[in-house]
């Protein structure tokens, strides 16, 4: 007979670190909200201030997120003129995206956010969070493993 106590499931590593994800997201979304900016977009702001321009289809890799919700975050981004969105130069059908002066000057403007990792992480220590590094590394290799091998 199964176990429906879940209290069990609320101390393991898995609901920990979604837990984690899901605060420093929060603190995040809080942070950025004066600016009119979420989270997702933040990380498409960051990506062309720090590599350039960029395809969205390789963005969309990076951030690891649907082509749906790339595209609604991209929209608005355009939208707001804070990004440009461009045909490449070596294939028209595909779309380059790259910052504009407006979401350059924001960006200078955003609030430092390595305060959120410093509120969560300085004072632990650093043996104690390579070890977590390491421990949620090898899961996630396993599991990026485990779902490719299942689609193809």
């Amino acid at each position: 007979m199964p176990d429906n106590d879940n209290d069990g499931h609320r101390d393991t590593i898995g609901a920990w670190t979604k837990r984690c994800y899901l605060a420093a997201r929060e603190a995040m979304e809080d942070s950025l909200r004066p600016h009119g900016l979420g989270a997702t977009q933040w990380y498409v702001l960051y990506f062309l201030v720090e590599d350039g321009p960029i395809r969205q289809r390789e963005l969309q890799d990076r951030l690891q997120v649907e082509r749906a919700t790339l595209s609604s975050v991209v929209g608005a981004l355009v939208r707001k003129e804070l990004i440009e969105q461009v045909p490449a130069d070596d294939d028209m059908r595909q779309k380059l995206l790259r910052i504009t002066p407006a979401g350059r000057a924001l960006w200078r403007d955003l609030p430092d956010l390595t305060q959120i990792h410093a509120l969560a992480f300085d004072g632990i220590d650093a043996d104690d969070l390579e070890v977590a590094v390491r421990v949620l590394r090898t899961a996630t290799a396993r599991l990026e493993q485990y779902r490719k091998e299942r689609h193809t």
